[in-house]
């Protein structure tokens, strides 16, 4: 969720547009179609993540996803730019929190009069009889540690057939906050006192107000724009892949709220199992992106969940236009998740993607596209290399590797295609079929040739064009339909390279 305070708004407007925070720290405003150094943007198995901004700082708070009985901690991470992480481990465990064994999930952070609280549910509880449900920690930083502030669950029965679990919390402009909950198919609003630790009453003296729309299932969000209220949810089966993500807008944070369309799914070219969301606003600006967990295509353990973010637009009636999950990755982050590599010896770091000379060492990304626009830029090695880190050229190439299945370690061992560069200019384009190689077609730039390249892939259908440098008219053009989607990838042959601003797009 986001929900700034008063602190935050005052030091974040305080500069123009085109900075996002104090000229101290001169971090420019994110603006990206997705998370431009990859998804996943952190290492490791996590789930439901809130985010939310603190003085000059993003911080995401996600559930640990492990085996049941593992989830008694919670880890947070903080980034000014969005793009470099750090990670901050057990701000929250069971064992500051007494009543709380198991299942702690969902975190939702909210700052109020200069103390952090940090809501979640905890064990999972089945009836009214068990011990459980939301629990709210508090602490005097973002990063804790947090400790438990009432002994005692806020909320550990069921009202209106709602599991009390999947928090979300909301501050409105008058200050009055509300917390938005509920699994089992059923959501309920309630207000908090200002204390944040107790629950308030509506005005006809209820405490638990339903609002459940047509066909949610979970996970809570409510954010406010132009005067309007969004609550969104998740709906559909957490380990299935029809998990995604609806919404409904109302002119009230109590509704009632009306489904108006899905708006995240899965997309099998990216990912599966979308959902469990939250939404932040770069203060200042109309640039919104929404944060979630998924699983990736190959994975098929419930828990293997990994956190994403792409970008959120408004249509002008307030709307929101279906999110599109982007395949990106420029490096800047210093990191290669979310790519596997097969032989070769490869690195991240200095904003590129670099392998060492090897046979036919290759790189791939959990894609699944079929008909595409495959960017990237590839630096080929020339001379001999030296001591500092240059590059040690081969007589090879490096390049694309697309539409590609069964990878493992070997020159040839992948069915797909790979479109490639040498040192002297010269592209080539072939497919392998588990070690076996069939040219295509080669073709020869003009000379003198350079040394950094941009190659382009667009694939539809049978008809495959590679494009080096000019994206106007392509080196290479041929008819092949062997094969018709799998994985998009990079790989060297007898030379080293460095590989940078990575993205693949469906074609049209």
């Amino acid at each position: 969720m986001l929900t700034l305070h008063a602190k935050a708004v005052a030091a974040l407007l305080a500069g123009c547009l085109v900075a996002m925070f104090s000229p101290a720290t001169a971090v420019a405003v994110p603006d990206s179609p997705t998370a431009d150094a990859g998804n996943p943007f952190v290492d490791g198995w996590y789930a439901d993540p809130d985010i939310t901004v603190y003085d000059d700082t993003y911080w995401v708070y996600p559930t640990t996803s492990k085996a049941y009985a593992e989830q008694t901690y919670l880890d947070a991470f903080s980034s000014t730019d969005m793009v470099n992480w750090t990670k901050h481990e057990k701000v929250l465990t069971t064992a500051n929190v007494a009543w709380a064994e198991y299942a702690v999930w969902a975190p939702a952070p909210v700052e109020r009069n200069g103390k952090y609280y940090l809501f979640f549910a905890a064990n999972d509880i089945q009836n009214d009889s068990s011990l459980g449900g939301i629990g709210v920690a508090v602490a005097d930083k973002p990063e804790g540690p947090y400790s438990d502030a009432l002994g005692r669950p806020l909320v550990g029965q069921f009202h209106n057939g709602a599991q009390p679990i999947d928090q979300d919390v909301f501050i409105d402009d008058d200050g009055q906050a509300y917390m938005y909950y509920g699994g089992w198919g059923h959501a309920n609003v309630v207000k908090l006192n200002d204390d944040m630790t107790s629950l308030g009453t509506f005005a006809d003296g209820s405490t638990y107000k339903e609002i459940t729309p047509a066909d949610y299932v979970e996970g809570s969000q409510m954010f406010k724009r132009d005067g309007m209220y969004y609550l969104m949810w998740s709906e559909g089966g957490w380990t299935g892949p029809d998990y995604s993500v609806s919404y409904a807008i109302s002119d009230s944070p109590t509704g009632p709220f009306e489904k108006i369309e899905k708006v995240l799914a899965q997309d099998p070219a990216v990912a599966k199992g979308s959902g469990h969301n939250s939404v932040v606003n770069v203060p200042g600006t109309e640039i919104w992106y929404i944060f979630y967990h998924r699983r990736p295509l190959s994975e098929s353990a419930g828990n293997n969940r990994q956190l994403a973010y792409d970008r959120m637009h408004f249509r002008a009636d307030g709307t929101i236009e279906p999110v599109t999950m982007r395949v990106r990755d420029n490096f800047a982050d210093g990191n290669s998740l979310g790519w596997k590599t097969y032989g070769g010896a490869w690195s991240a770091g200095d904003g590129s993607y670099r392998a060492k000379r090897s046979p036919g060492g290759k790189a791939l990304l959990d894609t699944d596209f079929a008909d595409f626009t495959y960017d990237a830029d590839v630096k080929v090695a020339t001379g001999n290399g030296n001591s500092s880190g240059s590059l040690k050229a081969g007589g090879g190439d490096a390049g694309l590797l697309f539409r590609a299945a069964r990878p493992a370690v070997g020159v040839d061992s992948y069915a797909g295609y790979y479109a490639g560069i040498g040192p002297t200019g010269k592209v080539v384009l072939g497919r392998a079929d588990d070690g076996a190689w069939t040219p295509l077609k080669s073709a020869q730039l003009p000379l003198p040739t350079r040394r950094d390249h941009h190659l382009r892939i667009s694939a539809v259908g049978s008809t495959i064009k590679v494009y080096v440098d000019d994206m106007a008219t392509p080196a290479i053009s041929v008819i092949d339909d062997t094969y018709r989607s799998g994985a998009n990838g990079v790989r060297v042959f007898d030379t080293a390279a460095a590989f940078d601003n990575v993205s693949v797009d469906k074609a049209g």
